[in-house]
């Protein structure tokens, strides 16, 4: 389980206890909630793949769009994950690698299902350069309802695939952006879960390492 969860768990069940010493009947509104947010913040292990190239989701959720956008003047794959209220928040590297670069944005909370919020919604872009030197770019991005974004990583750390890298709480959106020439292995209306479920294969170019270090790292 996520920290978070267990902070708001017992303030809610605190509140339960001054709140049942003078009206027990209501007492179960806050033991509720508490039950809530320790279900919200579940953090399950999962069996990352050791496929060589595999590019794992970021994320929990349903994708939601597929499709080629231009960044820095080249053509790229965009991979969109929605989040809702009940999936797991806790998001994950979608590759082994070196973060080369990561930028914070401030923004507006637009509904993640809404295209533009892509770019205009408050947002963590960090950029992961592989063994094989294929740069991946993970956005976490902010929705209607989540005002806060985690991110544990700097520039410079050394990254597993599937590793435990952030949270979004509630909901919310993950993009993943790919080289052109990756082999998409999703389709628009999948659901797939963060770190086991692989969203694409990265070429591996003659000579190039990809290391296959375990998830479970914390």
């Amino acid at each position: 389980m996520v920290r978070d969860g267990i902070y708001y768990g017992l303030a809610f069940i605190l509140a339960a206890a001054l709140v049942g010493w003078f009206v027990p009947v209501l007492a179960v509104i806050p033991l509720l909630l508490a039950a809530f947010f320790l279900w919200f913040f579940r953090d399950p292990e999962r069996v990352i793949p050791a496929d060589p190239g595999a590019v794992v989701s970021c994320a929990d959720g349903k994708i939601t769009d597929v499709s080629v956008i231009q960044a820095d003047g080249k053509p790229r794959t965009r991979i969109s994950i929605f989040l809702n209220v009940f999936s797991v928040h806790v998001n994950r590297s979608p590759v082994s690698g070196v973060i080369t670069s990561l930028d914070y944005k401030k923004g507006q909370y637009l509904n993640a299902m809404d295209e533009a919020s892509a770019e205009l919604n408050e947002q963590n872009i960090c950029t992961v350069r592989t063994d094989d030197g294929h740069d991946v770019v993970f956005k976490q991005i902010a929705g209607l309802l989540a005002r806060r974004i985690v991110f544990t990583g700097k520039a410079g750390d050394r990254v597993a695939r599937g590793q435990r890298i952030g949270l979004i709480k509630f909901g919310s959106r993950c993009d993943v952006i790919l080289p052109a020439e990756a082999e998409i292995t999703v389709k628009i209306g999948e659901h797939v879960s963060g770190g086991s479920s692989i969203l694409a294969k990265l070429p591996i170019h003659a000579g190039g390492a990809v290391a296959m270090e375990s998830g479970s790292v914390r």
